[in-house]
């Protein structure tokens, strides 16, 4: 599958609205329990004031078949984001992470930012081997973090260093 990688825009913000909510309402690979409204998704994911960059990946028929966003979020380094990776659930996007992961790793580099931090659900194997295919490394386990229906799931923070001693990490 050919794909194109774009900066979202709030106009992306119903499509993916409807990704997003699909993964939810499926359960078992994001902490997030409750669905979004397309304004509410544009705030908080796409082009918010917590948002450092997001980023769309666009199937050769024009579809958005995934995003990924950084955020700015309490209780980490200023100079550090939080990234979020949403693909579509029905099928393999081959290729559609990498493709996500190397622009938002460009865009925090331009930002100087000196890592991006991943939390993801211990039960999300998918997610814990793309994260980990990107060169994250695990660093902290958040344990017994609770559902809404009160299941208890254990929370894996990875970390990928875009700085180290000051110098860009690729270099």
């Amino acid at each position: 599958m050919s794909i194109a990688v774009r900066p979202a825009t709030s106009d992306d913000a119903p499509e993916l609205a409807a990704l997003i909510n699909a993964i939810i309402a499926r359960g078992g690979t994001t902490a997030l329990e409750t669905p979004f409204t397309p304004d509410q998704l544009d705030a908080a994911f796409l082009t918010g004031p917590d948002v450092w960059c997001c980023f769309v990946a666009v199937g050769p028929e024009g579809c958005l078949e995934g995003f990924q966003t950084l955020l700015r979020e309490d209780g980490y380094p200023a100079d550090w984001g939080d990234i979020g990776t949403f693909t579509r659930i029905d099928g393999i996007q081959k290729g559609v992470g990498t493709a996500l992961f190397a622009a938002t790793r460009a865009r925090a580099s331009e930002l100087g930012l000196a890592a991006i931090n991943a939390t993801i659900r211990a039960d999300n194997k998918g997610g814990l081997t793309f994260y980990s295919k990107m060169g994250m490394e695990d660093y902290a386990v958040d344990r017994g973090q609770q559902l809404a229906d009160g299941t208890a799931v254990d929370r894996i923070h990875k970390r990928y260093f875009l700085k180290i001693d000051g110098h860009d990490a690729e270099n």
